[in-house]
């Protein structure tokens, strides 16, 4: 192999490592702490109750995270947006993080 097909091997193995740093980026602990007042949509272990709510358990962190930002900036729109936005609004980028890493932590069927 020539100097090209390392760099081309090295750029691969390095992309393949940003998506696990950046989704280790909340505490799961500090997003439970936050996360009582989404319980009463969301249900307590993040699988709603009322089918209109989504399930938050399971779900993915970065979609998690990057939905919470949404909301906060007035970008999604519909449904239960306004509830939302007013919910995100109050939340740190930290506190995003964490509490999508604690959703995300969390059994998708609640058990």
């Amino acid at each position: 192999m020539n100097l090209k097909h390392y760099a081309v091997a090295g750029l691969f193995a390095l992309s393949a490592t940003v998506p696990a740093v950046a989704s280790a980026a909340g505490d799961a602990e500090a997003g439970k702490a936050k996360a009582a007042v989404c319980a009463a949509c969301h249900g307590q272990n993040g699988i709603a109750q009322i089918p209109m709510y989504p399930n938050l358990a399971g779900q993915h962190e970065q979609y998690l995270a990057s939905s919470l930002k949404a909301y906060k900036n007035g970008q999604r729109k519909g449904g239960q947006a306004a509830i939302m936005q007013g919910q995100a609004a109050a939340l740190s980028d930290e506190d995003i993080a964490n509490l999508a890493a604690y959703f995300a932590s969390l059994p998708a069927d609640g058990e």
